[in-house]
């Protein structure tokens, strides 16, 4: 079940941006904080949370809800904004963002707010966390599908590459990773860090499935996790190629907003960028 399931493609898309202007606000508003990561993950989020999960916003412990894992915490603004969208809790807590005390915290926490299903931090960790969910869930013979969002810069961490593994050896076919393929990180460009490619064959020699997607093409992602779901023998990777900083111009492709948040003025630009492309979506 999925109670946002009526919505337009083009109302999808304009929740994208609006997404996108409450990340801008909450990073400005808190001074601190991830940018590129989410804003250009905001397609997929938006995808996930009102086309494809199996959730409830009214009832979070639903037994039988998908899971999602955030595995690279620090873009959680883009998964807060998300979950106060879909109702949650009330829009106006996120500008409560790595404030003392705060629900809203700088990486999510499980028992803060209803909708997060783990506690995220460290690089590298997430993907185990969904094994064991997925795992465990075919012992109970419970129904419900994991996504693991992860990003593309924590396939550094041998952890990772261990989950992917133990994903493929027990053949986890209710679990779809989504992996945010912006090529860049903290310390530059992915591919002069620690290069990846080729990325999508590495995951076939482990086992996986493999789509690639535009992951900023809303109905190209739902297709792909539709896709993933019918998929039985092995688990499944979506690596969405997304631009870091997406909607915003002086962001956009640039490294140095992978961990910096913008000042008032930058900010109000920001918004201001946002909201015309908003409203170049005119399509209904």
């Amino acid at each position: 079940m999925n109670p946002f399931s009526d919505l337009t493609l083009e109302q999808l898309q304009k929740t994208a941006y609006d997404i996108r202007q409450d990340v801008i606000k909450m990073l400005t508003q808190a001074g601190s904080g991830h940018s590129a990561g989410a804003l250009g993950m905001a397609d997929v989020f938006t995808a996930l949370y009102f086309r494809v999960l199996n959730h409830d916003p009214k009832n979070p412990g639903l037994s039988d809800r998908d899971r999602l894992v955030l595995s690279n915490g620090h873009i959680c603004p883009v998964l807060y904004a998300t979950l106060a969208a879909c109702g949650y809790f009330e829009k106006e807590e996120l500008l409560s963002l790595r404030k003392l005390n705060t629900r809203i915290q700088g990486h999510p926490h499980r028992e803060s707010l209803p909708g997060l299903e783990t506690t995220s931090g460290p690089l590298g960790s997430g993907l185990a966390q969904a094994c064991g969910m997925a795992l465990a869930g075919r012992l109970d013979k419970q129904k419900y599908n994991v996504y693991c969002l992860m990003s593309d810069g924590e396939h550094d961490e041998g952890s990772t590459w261990e989950a992917v593994m133990f994903a493929a050896k027990y053949r986890l076919n209710n679990l779809t990773v989504l992996i945010d393929r912006n090529n860049i990180q903290i310390d530059g460009f992915t591919e002069d860090v620690m290069p990846l490619e080729p990325f999508k064959e590495k995951y076939q020699a482990f086992g996986w499935h493999v789509i690639e997607v535009d992951g900023h093409n809303i109905e190209a992602v739902i297709d792909a996790c539709n896709l993933a779901n019918s998929i039985y023998e092995k688990p499944v990777a979506i690596i969405c190629h997304t631009i870091p900083g997406k909607g915003v111009d002086f962001m956009e492709f640039d490294p140095n907003w992978h961990g910096k948040t913008p000042d008032p003025k930058q900010a109000q630009e920001a918004i201001n960028d946002l909201r015309t492309l908003k409203g170049t979506i005119d399509w209904e």
